[in-house]
């Protein structure tokens, strides 16, 4: 942060989370390397990685389950970097749930209100508008082994909401359910959150997870943030190969700056953005399967580049294979000796008459190539 980021002459709010410099090392190894990161009032943020990459010691921190070895957290204009985690304002939510075996519904829900030493009446309504409020009124007198796994999440929920916290921490809380429930689930967290705006901080290693329900994806590496963003920002343009690999899907192919707004990659010879980049430098080229379009009317020819014109470059294609994924087909290109990804709706699989083996005439846009000053990613 700027020395005059906190002035009053920054238009900005100020951040609700503001964590700085923060470091945490085990022995000898080094889980977060001097992590910033600002989290504004009301806003979900999710953080996504790999195992291994830091994002579950982050959150740790931020409760305090995990002390920094350096670094500062502040929340709400508080410094509680010594503080510990019975003392900060946050309720979490585990992947276990964590759910007391031997307590009803209720009393789980209603644990941490009798802790702050509430009333029962009190605490009676405020567990009545919770079970309502995650849409299990009725099971109040259950204990967590009468319950499926989705609706035992939704009781992690709202105990961990129960108290009105300021931030609420979610570690992968949805990992251990299956595909469907974990889909509704999604949703109705999102919209749980919303309602409530509660800042809220989860932690992920499923990429449509955060590209759903975050507000701010936080792309997380060998214990450092890779980059931050909007989701849109994140998949549509990443910052690093890391990120490129690591969200949707992605062609690579080493190549070479050769002109202004050219690249060469192998036999293909791309039109695109080569800003701040000289002739000659080696580049890893990026391109999205859904970026590639089929050029309408016109029949293929035999192979090669064909022609770079305002859409950006033409390019005469081979089917090597096709893949049916429901309502859309990815489609493996041969291009010049190089392979691409090409993914199309099924309609215009139908329209074009796509086959394995056909060959087709595709052009890849030049806004859709994106290249790094990086070695291609492993694999």
């Amino acid at each position: 942060m700027s020395p005059d980021a906190s002035t009053s002459q920054d238009p900005r709010p100020q951040p609700y989370l503001r964590i700085e410099r923060l470091t945490k090392k085990f022995g000898g190894f080094t889980a977060l390397d001097d992590i910033s990161l600002d989290v504004h009032e009301g806003e979900f943020v999710c953080f996504l990685g790999p195992s291994g990459c830091g994002k579950t010691t982050l959150l740790r921190a931020i409760a305090g389950l995990d002390v920094q070895t350096a670094g500062m957290v502040e929340q709400a204009g508080a410094d509680i970097s010594a503080l510990p985690p019975s003392e900060r304002d946050f309720g979490i939510v585990f992947q276990s749930y964590a759910l007391f075996p031997n307590m009803t519904v209720t009393r789980n829900v209603a644990y941490g209100l009798e802790s702050q030493g509430r009333s029962r009446s009190e605490i009676r309504d405020r567990v009545r508008e919770l079970l309502a409020l995650v849409g299990l009124p009725d099971q109040g007198d259950k204990y967590p082994a009468q319950l499926s796994g989705g609706q035992q999440q939704r009781i992690a929920l709202a105990r961990a909401i129960a108290t009105s916290p300021g931030l609420l921490l979610l570690d992968e809380p949805l990992s251990a359910l299956d595909a469907k429930v974990r889909a509704r689930l999604r949703y109705e967290v999102k919209a749980l959150q919303r309602r409530l705006g509660i800042t809220t901080i989860m932690v992920t290693h499923d990429q449509e997870e955060a590209l759903t329900m975050a507000d701010r994806i936080v792309v997380m590496n060998d214990g450092v943030i890779e980059q931050a963003g909007a989701p849109t920002e994140i998949y549509s343009e990443p910052a690093s190969v890391f990120v490129a690999d690591f969200i949707g899907i992605m062609s690579f192919i080493a190549g070479e700056v050769t002109g202004d707004g050219e690249v060469r990659a192998g036999g293909l010879v791309l039109a695109c953005d080569t800003s701040g980049l000289p002739d000659g430098a080696r580049v890893t080229v990026a391109i999205r399967p859904e970026d590639i379009v089929i050029e309408g009317g016109e029949a293929a020819r035999a192979t090669g580049a064909a022609a770079t014109t305002d859409q950006g470059s033409v390019f005469e294609a081979t089917v090597n294979y096709i893949e049916f994924l429901g309502s859309f087909a990815r489609a493996g290109l041969a291009i010049a000796g190089e392979r691409l990804l090409m993914d199309l709706p099924i309609a215009q699989i139908r329209r074009h008459d796509v086959r394995e083996r056909s060959p087709v005439r595709v052009v890849v846009p030049r806004d859709a190539v994106r290249i790094y000053a990086e070695a291609l990613p492993d694999g």
